[in-house]
């Protein structure tokens, strides 16, 4: 895991302190859509497609695991700060445009909405910089934080559509069938899917060398994700024909297209990680034999499953620590060579290579042979 000096603390602390406050709102919010039991069903619904659409962006994310208390404040960010915020600018701006009128589905809920999860990706660029490395890591951050919105969104569209309050269908078993069947089976990387725009210009932008992109980036992909999630929503508006046609034509290509991404995104790291990491071999920062251990997955596991069976869980430990510290060095040391290093570099990269060589004497690659002492 990276490690988090005392401004990474105040952030997780302060964001952890506006969650719950907002988790309270949004709970009243919840238990009012109605009865106790249908509440309750509702959530374990919701629930369902959380695991394996969470599963699949920590799948991404398995080059330089992000900080787990990061993700999940992302996931609780989503549920509840993003569901109160958006509520609120729903109702201030349901003054000049009803909310469930055609405009406000189309318009002023994905304006509303994204900004709201784009939000906590903005607070990471400004004051968590150096926990994004690129494309990859802010679409990880908008995954999570568009699943946790989709959660709660859930709850509230399940339960109105058993009670036949959500102006579709009958209510009761049927419409809370069709509801969950277009919500979570059919459409469970919905959310996910706009706030990833973000997340791609988030990334970008700690990438760039330009100032140009830094700003503008960001500000391309809220827009680019307010745009997909109001074609989503006014493809509600016409139909089953015309949800099915935009759903075929338009959002299952630019989800395959971002997944996609995705996938290049985690292959190039791979790329990137090796030639960074040569470099700094060529420094004498680590030995340039280890680096077929780091950066091949397969290769990590096997190292660690060899560490594991010679040495236990300690030695296990230790491997995972080295492998990681080699991984973050390769990161920085890439911006380094970019010309896009932080402010703090010097002391990062200090930090990283006192680590792999407090840790590389205690540690046995398949093959190798400690030495004794």
């Amino acid at each position: 895991m990276k490690r988090r000096g005392p401004d990474g603390k105040v952030f997780t602390l302060v964001v952890s302190i506006v969650v719950v406050l907002s988790a309270l709102p949004v709970l009243l919010v919840v238990a009012l859509a109605g009865a106790p039991g249908t509440v309750l069903l509702a959530t374990v619904l919701a629930a369902l497609p959380v695991v394996p659409v969470v599963s699949c962006f920590l799948w991404l994310d398995r080059y330089e695991p992000e900080p787990r208390s990061l993700l999940l404040l992302g996931l609780g960010w989503g549920a509840a700060v993003a569901v109160a915020a958006a509520l609120f600018l729903q109702g201030i701006g349901g003054l000049l445009v009803p909310v469930t009128s055609a405009g406000g589905l189309a318009v002023l809920a994905p304006v509303t909405e994204e900004a709201a999860k784009g939000a906590f990706l903005v607070a990471l660029l400004w004051w968590r910089r150096a926990e994004l490395d690129g494309v990859l890591d802010g679409l990880v951050y908008a995954g999570m934080v568009g699943t946790g919105f989709a959660f709660t969104e859930n709850i509230l569209y399940l339960a109105a559509a058993y009670d036949g309050t959500d102006g579709v269908g009958p209510g009761g078993t049927t419409s809370l069938t069709a509801t969950f069947v277009v919500r979570c089976l059919a459409s469970p990387f919905a959310h996910p899917f706009f706030t990833a725009f973000t997340g791609i210009g988030v990334g970008l932008a700690v990438s760039s060398r330009s100032g140009l992109v830094r700003l503008g980036a960001p500000v391309v992909g809220y827009l680019l994700a307010v745009t997909a999630h109001a074609l989503w929503n006014a493809s509600t508006l016409a139909g089953l024909g015309g949800f099915a046609a935009v759903y075929v034509l338009i959002m299952a290509p630019a989800l395959l297209l971002v997944a996609g991404l995705g996938l290049w995104a985690r292959t190039a790291e791979r790329r990137m990680l090796g030639a960074a990491l040569q470099d700094a071999a060529a420094r004498g920062l680590l030995p340039a034999t280890d680096i077929g251990w780091v950066v091949d997955l397969g290769a990590r596991r096997l190292a660690r499953r060899h560490a594991r069976a010679v040495g236990g869980p300690e030695a296990e430990d230790r491997m995972r620590e080295y492998q990681q510290a080699a991984i973050e060095l390769g990161f920085l040391h890439h911006r380094y060579l970019r010309g896009t290093a932080p402010a703090d570099f010097a002391s990062r990269g200090g930090a990283y290579v006192a680590r792999i060589g407090a840790v590389r004497p205690s540690v046995e690659f398949p093959g190798q042979v400690v030495p004794t002492r």
